[in-house]
């Protein structure tokens, strides 16, 4: 069964009137995330370069990035919402990518420590209605700590494969004093976010389903 008319998403949906749903992103967190609302992503990770725009501003390079993200993806799969995301950690207006090795890790905890940085994730979400996109942002102040204490953190190897070199849903939530807005937004995939870009394609969440909106 499609969706009514006017929801913008008849091409985005399986034979049973239900959409497939696909993350273009290889983040176990954000494929956890969509777990955890009951739903069941097809994991297919967009292989896209993430070198920075010259001028590009944090905002703008992780909209830009899920956009890619996610319509790279979709237009191999023209039956499904294909969701992109992409996360990122400033401070001191300089981004903190993902550590190159353990001693960059710990150097990086260090630069956080007993202070403030952002943390700003972009969402998109590409279907037969187009490509939708936002981003979160949320403000995380670390508790102080010493460099034993960080490097006792990467020997977990928890930090290797995360921006900012930590995970809040992790072991790193240890590190955290306060958060100043979406704690989804810094684990990855702000929920919020994503509810917010399904409705403007014609869905509405169900716990733990999809459905067409009435028009």
């Amino acid at each position: 069964m499609a969706p009514p008319p006017g929801s913008g998403s008849a091409e985005s949906t399986s034979a049973v009137g239900r959409p497939r749903l696909v993350l273009a992103s290889g983040s176990p967190r954000r494929a956890d995330v969509l777990r955890q609302l009951g739903l069941a992503p097809e994991v297919r990770p967009a292989d896209v370069d993430e070198s920075y725009s010259p001028g590009e501003t944090p905002l703008a390079h992780v909209e830009r990035l899920a956009r890619a993200k996610a319509g790279l993806v979709a237009a191999g799969e023209p039956d499904a919402l294909v969701v992109g995301g992409d996360t990122v950690v400033v401070i001191d207006g300089r981004v903190l990518s993902k550590p190159s090795d353990a001693e960059d890790a710990v150097t990086t905890l260090l630069s956080l420590a007993g202070r403030t940085h952002e943390v700003f994730t972009g969402l998109a979400l590409a279907g037969g209605h187009g490509t939708l996109a936002s981003v979160a942002r949320a403000a995380v102040r670390f508790r102080p700590f010493d460099r034993d204490v960080a490097r006792r953190y990467v020997q977990t190897g928890e930090p290797l494969d995360k921006a900012g070199a930590y995970g809040i849903q992790g072991l790193g939530a240890a590190l955290v004093d306060s958060i100043d807005g979406d704690y989804y937004c810094v684990v990855g995939f702000p929920v919020g976010a994503f509810l917010d870009l399904l409705a403007r394609a014609g869905w509405r969440y169900d716990f733990g389903r999809l459905t067409p909106i009435q028009r």
